[in-house]
């Protein structure tokens, strides 16, 4: 370095003294500068001023009439000029690192005018590397992992240093990479930084955790060269190279006879070397004695395997059991199936230790049946309990009083035989769930219970019954021997399987013409008809007396009736009305089409009677239009009469009731202008009165079309003594008709029950009569 420094004085020299050659960075410019590019080395430790370079132009002639001058970067802070020999020097060290190089400007004026001799020109002032920095691994320390057994080569990691120093300058950027610590294991490159494995089969289980050096020197390597240390922590990770290995081949254990089904009864433990999903184990039990009594699972968080009873212990059958148990892993590595089978055998002994048990019942619930009424002490039944263990005990007997509140039974505290303590009543409680308690002799609190279940069983108290109140119908045209009800029965008492009933006839009804009983066999018997031809008008309603008899001991038998209605049905049987009012109507219309055809007819009627009303309205000539008395309005006329004068026509007084006519009777809505003195008494017989009553009377006797109403021809008063006599239209009738009804018959089964009316009324009086009445 020093040598160059002084090459470069040298050159400055011989151009200072206006030797003509070029060299590269230094050539003579026409213009008269003789500088293009200076070099100042960095760090520079000196005490004066570093010279950097110097300045010159031709049209320096050494009379000091040129001043140079010097701006840019650094210009008069880090570099500084002498403005008459145009040497410049830096000020203080500098570092490549930090700025590499310096652009400045520079120009010679006149020093009187300050006038520029030349045009001003820039250079560059590189500051000079040297190697100062040491590399660096900025990403350290590291970590990494290697599948343990790997084979040598296996890559690991790669690490990465850097220099600050200048990479184009020299070798003071140029990285080598070498392992002060972690020989033999790993080897690094020494040009790129990986780190591979060394040794073959490295063994996690043997060292698990690697720290290895990493130095990254400068000046490829070379004395002198500044380097640069990182740790990698290198871990080894794991593979299932090791099979589960049991700490004993025999375990030994010990179980209560009193073992609960389902629970732990030992556990027994496989190590395994590895880690993770590589040392989880599979335990399972060899087929063998012992076997279908014992289970074993295993236990994910510490690799037990637990053993779980699969059925009940009993020391007295069996005292011991030996079995053997395989332990292997679940997650196979194929590189190391060649080691062979990963998996270890073990023998589990359990011995089963004797335990003082309660009493043992030798059925697992009682039924006993008794029947009701039973005499109180009888014994219905018996329960056994017994002590299995090998002191056999003796046991004695109880009732829990809980499911006996009402202590209808007793029990044999030694037999264990169960008694009635009261009469049963099945109707009141058919079955009794009691509870018996055996307890053991050498120790009560050891303890049994057991279920008896008592059925009160019933006897014949209640005779049998009809099922339900039965509404049974005949039809007016039922024939001979059909059956038209079916009817069943029921009983209080406690069906059985076998329960029959019986149905017959009672004796005082075995000569009912009408109907009759039959059994049909099954629990059910028949309404049969014995005639034919019911009618219901002449009996609507018959009764029928029915004996049913149980088949119980003693025999029960009760009486029963059945109401049979005679109803009007089709030619196939079916059901058309059961009403008795309904014999004078239509057979076969529903009562909603009954309703709805009489609504028309009244409909109807009303209408004719108010046009029929309207018509004779006009037709009567008004009697008196008085507006004292409304009952003088009866004659009306067409035409306009000639006022108060058309009351004179007549005396009205005929029509008036003698026995209402009151003296001194005024009008309300007219007040009195002066007393009236009495009237003579009206003449009921009168020649207007009589003439008028008779023309009306025959038009409505020769009126065919209007309804036999007596209403409608209405009077202001008919009274006992009338001279009109009687007023009826009916009665008027010259002739009564005579009509032959039997052509109803051929019209079908809904007019017989018309034509048989008719036929009947027609023998007995004049069908004017029935209508009119």
């Amino acid at each position: 370095m020093l040598t160059r420094n002084c090459l470069l004085l040298f050159l400055w020299i011989l151009v200072d003294d206006g030797s003509v050659f070029s060299l590269p960075g230094f050539q003579r410019v026409k213009r008269g500068w003789v500088w293009n590019q200076f070099f100042v080395l960095e760090e520079y430790m000196g005490s004066d001023p570093q010279y950097v370079g110097k300045l010159h132009t031709d049209l320096d002639k050494g009379d000091s009439a040129v001043k140079y001058t010097l701006s840019g970067d650094g210009a008069g802070s880090i570099f500084t000029i002498d403005q008459t020999t145009g040497d410049i020097h830096a000020l203080r060290s500098l570092d490549r690192e930090e700025k590499p190089y310096y652009t400045l400007r520079a120009q010679a004026v006149d020093i009187d005018t300050n006038r520029p001799l030349e045009p001003e020109s820039e250079f560059v002032i590189k500051v000079q590397d040297i190697n100062d920095n040491e590399p660096k691994f900025l990403e350290g320390p590291y970590r990494a992992s290697v599948p343990e057994m790997s084979p040598v080569g296996t890559y690991v990691t790669q690490v990465t240093a850097t220099d600050a120093d200048d990479p184009t300058y020299g070798n003071s950027a140029r990285v080598v990479y070498s392992i002060l610590h972690g020989q033999p294991y790993f080897s690094v490159d020494p040009k790129t930084g990986v780190i591979k494995t060394a040794l073959p089969n490295m063994d996690r289980e043997v060292k698990e955790q690697y720290q290895v050096l990493i130095q990254a020197k400068d000046m490829g390597g070379q004395l002198g060269g500044l380097a640069g240390t990182t740790t990698v922590n290198i871990t080894l990770s794991d593979v299932n190279d090791n099979p589960p290995r049991f700490s004993k081949s025999f375990f030994h254990l010990r179980v209560p006879e009193s073992s609960a089904v389902g629970s732990a009864v030992g556990r027994i433990k496989a190590h395994d070397l590895d880690i993770g999903k590589n040392a989880e184990v599979e335990y399972t039990i060899v087929p063998g004695d012992g076997g279908a009594m014992f289970d074993i699972t295993t236990n994910e968080h510490n690799q037990e395997g637990i053993i779980i009873l699969k059925r009940p212990l009993d020391f007295e059958t069996k005292k011991a059991y030996t079995f053997k148990v395989d332990a292997s892993n679940a997650h196979l590595d194929p590189r190391f199936q060649s080691f062979g089978a990963f998996k270890d055998t073990a023998t589990v002994k359990i011995n089963v230790l004797d335990v003082d048990e309660p009493p043992v019942f030798n059925k697992p619930s009682y039924m006993m049946d008794v029947y009701e009424d039973t005499p109180a002490g009888t014994i219905i039944g018996a329960v056994t309990a017994q002590d299995l263990d090998a002191s056999s005990s003796p046991v004695r007997y109880s009732i829990d009083w809980k499911s006996d509140l009402d202590s209808y039974f007793d029990i044999d505290p030694v037999e264990g035989t169960i008694s009635t303590n009261e009469l049963l009543d099945r109707e009141s409680i058919a079955q009794h769930n009691i509870s018996i308690v055996a307890t053991k002799l050498s120790n009560p609190v050891l303890t049994s219970r057991v279920a008896v279940t008592v059925h009160v069983l019933d006897i014949n108290e209640f005779p049998p019954e009809l099922a339900s109140p039965y509404e049974t119908f005949v039809c007016e045209n039922a024939k001979v021997g059909q059956v038209i009800q079916t009817f069943s029965a029921k009983d209080q008492d406690l069906p059985t399987a076998g329960q029959q009933f019986s149905f017959k006839s009672p004796k005082e009804d075995m000569k009912n013409k009408n109907f009759t009983i039959r059994d049909f066999g099954n629990n059910t018997a028949g309404i049969v008809t014995k005639r034919s031809g019911f009618r219901r008008r002449l009996q609507e309603i018959y009764l029928l007396p029915v004996v049913i008899e149980d088949n119980g001991y003693p025999p029960k038998s009760s009486t029963g009736t059945l109401t049979i209605r005679v109803c009007g049905c089709e030619s196939d049987g079916s059901l058309l009305t059961c009403s008795a009012e309904a014999i004078f109507l239509p057979v076969g219309l529903s009562t909603g089409a009954l309703i709805a055809i009489l609504l028309c007819i009244i409909i109807l009627l009303v209408i004719v009677v108010l046009y029929v009303g309207l018509r004779r309205q006009k037709k009567k000539e008004t009697l008196m239009s008085s507006k004292e008395d409304i009952r003088d309005n009866v004659i009306h006329y067409d035409d306009e009469g000639g006022g108060e004068e058309d009351t004179h026509a007549f005396d009205m007084g005929t029509l008036r009731n003698p026995k209402v006519v009151k003296e001194n009777l005024y009008r309300r809505d007219v007040k009195p202008e002066m007393k009236r003195g009495p009237k003579p008494p009206v003449s009921q017989d009168s020649a207007d009165i009589r003439d008028f009553i008779n023309q009306r009377l025959k038009e409505h006797d020769m009126d065919n079309s209007a309804p036999p109403y007596d209403s409608l021809a209405t009077y202001a008063y008919e009274g006992n003594g009338s001279v009109a006599e009687s007023l009826s239209s009916i009665d008027s009738l010259a002739i009564d008709l005579e009509e032959d009804y039997d052509y109803l018959n051929d019209w079908g089964p809904r007019f017989k029950t018309l034509a048989g009316i008719f036929g009947e009324q027609s023998e007995t009086q004049p069908i004017s009569t029935l209508w009119g009445q």
